[in-house]
């Protein structure tokens, strides 16, 4: 009885459903097509420039990055012009160090460039970087950042671009 059971909700599963390979699910061109396209991800670290690493803590591989460049590419050039590449992270790992950061680890790979960057949000709020310069982004970024890291963020991006963060 338990077998039917199961074999009659896998049937009716396969009706309603479409199996496709991850290179036509995770194609940029396919994902494009779609209305209002919305990605969410999320990564280990980010820097104060919009890079972002998603597989790697310096150089120590954590986990593969999937489909993340192709869902982060594929939802910002959506054709339609409402896609949404968004980033999702909690502002500080478990220790309480930040995920923003004024450079990203030694050795980390670089999963999603600064040009692709679009929305990155934490628990303090959303930062568009789609178009913004490098001072504007690490503006946006540090005001997302928990409070008790933002100096030192503002020190950091100093010291990498001789002047402070600016939102103009």
């Amino acid at each position: 009885m338990h077998i039917k059971f199961i074999c009659s909700q896998l049937s009716m599963l396969h009706s309603i459903s479409v199996f496709r390979t991850a290179a036509y699910t995770n194609s940029p061109h396919i994902i494009m097509q779609h209305h209002k396209m919305t990605s969410i991800n999320s990564c280990i670290e980010i820097d104060i420039t919009g890079q972002i690493a998603s597989d790697s803590i310096g150089t120590k591989y954590y986990s593969g990055f999937g489909g993340q460049v192709d869902f982060v590419y594929g939802s910002s050039a959506a054709l339609d012009g409402q896609g949404k590449a968004i980033i999702a992270l909690t502002s500080c790992t478990g220790k309480g160090d930040s995920k923003i950061v004024p450079y990203l680890k030694h050795g980390a790979g670089v999963v999603t460039t600064r040009g692709h960057a679009q929305y990155i949000v934490t628990e303090y709020g959303i930062a568009n970087l789609w178009g913004k310069s490098v001072r504007q982004r690490a503006y946006a970024l540090i005001q997302i950042a928990h409070p008790k890291h933002r100096e030192m963020l503002e020190k950091g991006a100093f010291e990498i671009m001789k002047c402070m963060p600016s939102k103009d």
